[in-house]
């Protein structure tokens, strides 16, 4: 081939080697994609840092609230069989009606208000929660046979955490206060919850007739608070609890809520200003923890009471007695991740569908 023949065909002719061109225009579409990725990495990565930064970030955190526990002295964490998957979680719910307490951890004067144990399943598909009736008589470890929440007044979240997990042989893996006042706030945000009252009941300045009830902020306000006046006295102030809860979870989870971009955000805003959480739970682990739920659907949420004896006296102190055989087999049911099987053992100690 003589070298005119070479000189017009080009450098590479008759080759798969890219010329210069197609060499130039490799190199910016790799750059094009390059920086299209970048893009979208620092999207999602804003993203993720906004979502973090503007709803986890505004959760309160309760420092020492698992330092002073001996680990060794404690139930035991997940078996290795429920490590093969995901592992459940248990949360220390403890509720104060006293707005601006919960970052403290403690309610105003040492007193819980109410006290839940909330365990998400390992496959974060159901989920329970259980009251502790506030009265409950039960052994305080180092203070001896006291109310459950004389454990808070006595030491904080710390003692709380022992005596519950004494009582119950599962393990706290989290410590969550709330304010009750400022989660009411949450029931405007949404446009108010739905509740269904079996008896007519007043209390404060409303009246709650038999039947649905929607609630705004305030009329929830005076519905959880009511106690007198109620058959059950407590034990349906804990119920009231639960099924506000129940209503709210519901209503978060509406179509409406979450084509109402606006709505959802004041929601999420005013529930995670309501909580504080303990300084072992992250920004981060809070985040995966919340996506992990996104199948979680309100029925699919049990609400017990822990089962009780009934009430009675101790000196001067009017207590409740739970049932010990019952309740254990509940505890072992929790601790082996399976309350969700056998509900139906509980229909007594489940929230009714009316609550009174």
């Amino acid at each position: 081939m003589s070298e005119a023949i070479r000189t017009a065909e080009g450098p590479g002719a008759g080759s798969d080697e890219p010329g210069p061109s197609r060499r130039r225009a490799l190199r910016r579409v790799l750059v094009g994609l390059g920086v299209l990725g970048l893009v979208l990495a620092l999207v999602v990565g804003g993203a993720l840092w906004f979502l973090t930064d503007r709803y986890a970030g505004n959760v309160d955190r309760v420092a020492g609230v698992f330092t002073e526990l001996d680990d060794e002295a404690r139930p035991a964490p997940a078996t290795p069989a429920q490590q093969a998957a995901e592992q459940p979680v248990t949360f220390l719910l403890v509720g104060s009606d006293t707005r601006g307490t919960a970052e403290q951890g403690i309610a105003a004067g040492g007193r819980s208000d109410a006290i839940m144990i909330a365990r998400l399943s390992g496959d974060r598909q159901h989920a329970q929660l259980i009251s502790l009736p506030r009265d409950s008589w039960v052994d305080v470890p180092g203070y001896g046979r006291n109310k459950i929440n004389a454990a808070y007044a006595y030491g904080g979240p710390p003692l709380l955490i022992r005596t519950v997990e004494q009582l119950t042989g599962v393990r706290i893996d989290h410590y969550v206060a709330i304010d009750f006042a400022g989660l009411i706030q949450v029931t405007d945000d949404l446009g108010g919850v739905d509740v269904v009252v079996a008896e007519t009941t007043s209390w404060g300045p409303y009246t709650f007739p038999a039947g649905v009830n929607h609630l705004d902020g305030d009329r929830a306000r005076w519905y959880l608070g009511q106690r007198y006046g109620l058959p059950g006295g407590d034990f349906d102030r804990v119920r009231r609890q639960q099924q506000y809860l129940q209503s709210v979870f519901t209503q978060l989870f509406s179509s409406d809520t979450f084509t109402d971009p606006g709505r959802l955000d004041a929601a999420l805003l005013a529930v995670t200003s309501a909580v504080a959480v303990d300084e072992q739970l992250g920004n981060a682990e809070m985040l995966s923890l919340a996506y992990s739920l996104r199948g979680l659907r309100p029925e699919a949420v049990d609400f017990f009471t822990a089962p009780t004896l009934g009430t009675g006296t101790e000196g001067a102190a009017s207590v409740v007695y739970l049932d010990g055989v019952s309740a254990d087999r509940m505890w072992a049911y929790l601790g082996s991740d399976s309350l969700s099987q056998h509900a139906e053992e509980f229909g007594r100690q489940a929230l009714p569908a009316v609550p009174r």
